[in-house]
């Protein structure tokens, strides 16, 4: 009887610190010195939430910078990825079905483009299925559609699209990219239509 009591009163105590006590601890210490990250980086637009900067969301019309393909529709509550490799036959038709897609639409804007100009990151989901950024490469390739439909010089979009460019994590962690969402807001807040 003593050690059952003994193991009660373990399981209430270890319960209480480690499933209570520890993630209040921790919530209280990222609400105080993280609080934009612990609720989820989002942005606002006169005083309206628009997105986050963690996960993206479809952008459809011409007007505006694509993300890049997801694999749960853009759907941040089950992020996944394709789970599709190298020599999986539906990894070659997603990328072309894709490239197609890439190709009909920036093609008027990009005389000569062929699949080969095409970066990755614009045919191939990312690892969430939610990647807020896409490779400055992509944008690029965005930039004289956004000048034309918006009908707003390529610099301005150009000089857009550097400005919202961030660096490698550290000087070396990962690769330079673009938020789209915070590029399109960009983009409304400068643009002439």
């Amino acid at each position: 009887m003593k050690n059952l009591l003994s193991s009660a009163i373990a399981i209430v105590a270890i319960t209480a610190v480690f499933g209570f006590g520890y993630p209040l601890v921790m919530t209280g210490v990222a609400q105080v010195a993280f609080k934009n990250q612990a609720n989820g980086s989002l942005i606002t637009v006169k005083g309206k939430v628009v997105g986050s900067k963690l996960a993206a969301q479809e952008f459809t019309s011409p007007k505006y910078f694509h993300e890049r393909p997801s694999a749960v529709a853009y759907n941040a509550m089950g992020t996944s990825f394709a789970n599709l490799g190298p020599t999986n036959p539906d990894l070659a038709k997603n990328v072309a079905a894709a490239a197609k897609a890439i190709l009909k639409l920036e093609g008027p804007y990009n005389p000569g483009l062929t699949i080969h100009a095409i970066p990755v990151d614009a045919v191939t989901t990312s690892a969430s299925g939610i990647d807020p950024d896409i490779s400055p490469a992509y944008a690029q390739l965005q930039a004289r559609r956004i000048a034309s439909v918006r009908g707003l010089s390529l610099e301005t979009v150009q000089a857009l699209i550097k400005k919202n460019t961030v660096g490698r994590s550290w000087g070396f962690f990962g690769e330079p990219g673009v938020n789209v969402l915070e590029l399109n807001l960009a983009l409304d807040n400068g643009s002439t239509t």
